[in-house]
This record gives C-alpha cells, structure tokens and sequence, in this order.
C-alpha cells in the first residue's frame, strides 16, 4: 500500500480549538502573576527612591578635608618665611602649590555637584574653604613639616577609597606633600 502522509481529519481539529478556552478569559498562570508582581513592585521601589532622594540634602564632599588642609598649609607656609627667611624660596614654592590644590580639588568638588541645564549649579552642601588665618606666631619650618607629613598621609587614606580621578588626584597630592616635607624642608 502507498504511504500517505498522516493528517489530521479536520473533524478532530474543530474539536480540540473548540474546547478550548479563548485566552482573554483565562485564569493567569503563576508566571503571569509573579511577572505583574514583581514589575510593580520594582516601579514603586523606583518612584518611591526619586521620591525620597529629592528631600535629601546633599551630603558634603569626601574632598572637602582635602582642601581646608591645602589651603591651611598654604597659609602656614607663607606665615613661616617671617621666621625663615633662609627658607622663602622653598616656602614660597610650598605656599603655590598647596593653594593650586585646593584649588584643584574645588574644581573637582563643583564638578562633582554638575550643573542644571539652565547653567545654574545645584545648591552645595560643600560651600567653598575660605583660607584661614595666619597664625601667632608664625609656625616653623619643623611644624610645618609635620603639617605637611599629616596632610600627606590624609591624602594618602582617603586615595585608597576613591576611583578614577579622584583617587589619582589625592595620590598626587600625598606625593607632592611628601616631596614638600621631605626634600624642600628637609
């Protein structure tokens, strides 16, 4: 006998799509459900955590110590050439750069905040550092060397802990630091 491929008759199939459901009226499957569930749930986590991040204030930048220290030191440099004048060269060169970094790391902070797309900036919770005092009676070549030592080894921890850089910065600060305490005073 020839083979003949088997078909269905279309009897049977007129059965089967009859009885079954249209799938509009069906119940949902726990795939659906948990689908629905988790997609609201993730939006209302969404909507709920831009909710809650407006009313936060801006917290201070990490960089801030940074800066009120290179601008400290700066001044104390500068407040040391009235006891060493032998000095005033290195000091003069210490004084310059310790202002160039904060100055750097102000940049960077107001980079950080970003800026709206009208130009304005967004209100900081980092104002700027303004320089402080000099002190009386000026400080001397030993005590700014630890100043410097100290702001070097600050710069040095918070590095480990920033990426990119941030942390390239910081380790360029500690670097310049040391060679200010350890070569220019020394």
């Amino acid at each position: 006998m020839p083979s003949t491929p088997h078909t269905v008759p279309p009897r049977r199939v007129a059965a089967d799509s009859a009885a079954r459901v249209p799938a509009s009226s069906a119940v949902p499957n726990r795939r659906s459900v948990l689908r629905a569930t988790g997609g609201g749930a993730l939006a209302i986590a969404v909507l709920g955590a831009a909710a809650c991040t407006d009313d936060k204030p801006l917290e201070p930048d990490v960089l801030l110590a940074q800066e009120q220290s290179a601008r400290t030191d700066a001044v104390w440099a500068q407040a040391a050439m009235a006891g060493a004048p032998e000095h005033s060269a290195a000091l003069t060169t210490i004084a310059a750069q310790r202002t160039e970094h904060a100055d750097t790391l102000r940049a960077e902070i107001d980079r950080a905040i970003g800026i709206y797309g009208d130009g304005t900036k967004p209100k900081s919770a980092t104002p700027p550092v303004s320089p402080p005092p000099a002190p009386t009676p000026p400080p001397t070549v030993a005590a700014l060397r630890e100043q410097l030592t100290r702001s070097q080894r600050s710069a040095a921890d918070l590095s480990v802990g920033q990426e990119g850089y941030r942390a390239g910065l910081l380790a360029s600060i500690s670097a310049c630091c040391a060679t200010h305490a350890g070569v220019l005073l020394a």
